[in-house]
């Protein structure tokens, strides 16, 4: 089974293009932290290029940016190539399945960022219900 579960930043904006048969790709890169330190406290990060296509390539492009959160689910794909030079390369890649937006979103717009947590005893303060007493005479009806 090959399938892969990263939540990271996007290190640049997305870039979408089309393929010469019209459909959506979008490239992107993802910075995860590890979840430890290294001897010297510092947090190692690694980076992850990812491509999504079709619809979820055309929503990825719409509304994130570089900083975003994400969650990407898929798969890795190795790939071998040349470089400029004749050496022999190898990439790995995210072939993106699902991908959720993990910042919130602004009120009347399109556009996600990281918002700060709405301030909740401002302006509508809702009130919470009264509760009710009842009388419980201990027996138990089972």
């Amino acid at each position: 089974m090959n399938k892969v579960f990263l939540i990271g930043n996007l290190t640049r904006d997305p870039e979408l293009s089309e393929t010469s048969s019209g459909v959506s790709v979008c490239h992107f890169g993802i910075a995860v932290n590890r979840s430890y330190s290294s001897s010297d406290g510092e947090r190692q990060t690694d980076f992850f290029n990812v491509t999504a296509w079709r619809g979820l390539a055309d929503n990825v492009a719409r509304y994130t940016k570089k900083g975003h959160k994400v969650a990407v689910s898929g798969s890795v794909q190795i790939r071998n190539y040349e470089d400029n030079q004749g050496n022999r390369r190898t990439a790995v890649d995210i072939i993106a399945q699902d991908i959720e937006f993990l910042n919130t979103r602004e009120r009347n717009s399109d556009d996600f960022y990281d918002a700060p947590a709405p301030d909740r005893g401002a302006a509508n303060p809702k009130k919470k219900p009264a509760l009710e007493s009842f009388d419980d005479d201990g027996d138990i009806p089972f």
